[in-house]
């Protein structure tokens, strides 16, 4: 029942080669840095990754994509990393976009149980019709496109809607980032990092949770807690200084009412 493995680096050493990732967080909030560098230390290529989004230029996902470690992904969001950008369309990777919610409930029902569902969300667009570029060759031609999806149509209280059958993402191995966990595995994200945690930490066959504050089991309060210790495999406490290593993705200033001084803002 103790899933505490001492450094993250032993955590992460049987990933290899060509493996499918989910990993937790959105921009660089939640984001399970400490694990995705010691990935990086390891060598492993030709992954593919499921994530809201690849991070950005030099941090989070950015650091294996900067190393070209990544071979595909399936994201919602990737307009924040300028080497993502060239990459995709230079042919070196390929890129599956998926709406947002439709990722997060691919990755929910994936652990669930759930082999694919139906959505109203893509209907009636390429998402379903098929045609998105999901490769470009060096030339710029798409070389590997979607295929089109399934579609049924079902009564609503609207009346008749198309909806789109999306498959589950099951991944070998979820990477996440938690604020507090004990040895079980059980986990408690804060705040706004409970964005893409929760369902990438269902999803994994193995799941690695990186923890800012490791407690013994009976200290969390089972009714605070969103990742139960069933879904989780592995556990790395961070070190403070792990913990504290949050950048800020953009900073912004505008000047103070009262004064001309510049008031500090963050995102």
């Amino acid at each position: 029942m103790d899933k505490v493995v001492p450094t993250a680096a032993e955590a992460v050493a049987d990933i290899g080669d060509r493996s499918r990732l989910a990993v937790g967080g959105f921009g660089l909030c939640g984001v399970p840095e400490t694990l995705i560098k010691a990935l990086l230390d390891t060598g492993a290529t030709d992954l593919e990754v499921v994530s809201n989004n690849c991070g950005v230029d030099g941090r989070g996902l950015g650091r294996l994509l900067g190393e070209h470690r990544i071979a595909r992904v399936v994201a919602s969001y990737v307009g924040e990393n300028k080497e993502f950008a060239r990459q995709y369309l230079s042919g070196e990777l390929e890129v599956e976009l998926t709406p947002q919610g439709t990722l997060a409930e691919r990755l929910r029902a994936a652990g669930s149980g759930i082999p694919a569902f139906y959505t109203v969300t893509g209907a009636g667009t390429q998402i379903a019709e098929g045609g998105l570029p999901w490769r470009y060759d060096s030339e710029g031609n798409v070389s590997i496109a979607s295929p089109p999806k399934e579609t049924r149509t079902f009564e609503t209280a609207e009346g008749p809607k198309e909806f789109v059958l999306e498959e589950a993402l099951v991944a070998d191995y979820a990477l996440v980032h938690a604020w507090r966990g004990d040895r079980h595995g059980n986990l408690i994200y804060r705040a706004s990092a409970q964005n893409f945690n929760p369902p990438a930490a269902m999803a994994g066959r193995v799941t690695i949770a990186e923890v800012e504050e490791l407690v013994e089991p009976g200290e969390l309060d089972p009714n605070e807690i969103h990742t139960p210790g069933v879904f989780v495999h592995r556990v790395v406490a961070l070190s403070p200084e792990q913990a504290a290593d949050k950048m800020i993705e953009k900073r912004t200033v505008r000047p103070r009412p009262d004064s001309g001084e510049a008031e500090g803002g963050t995102k």
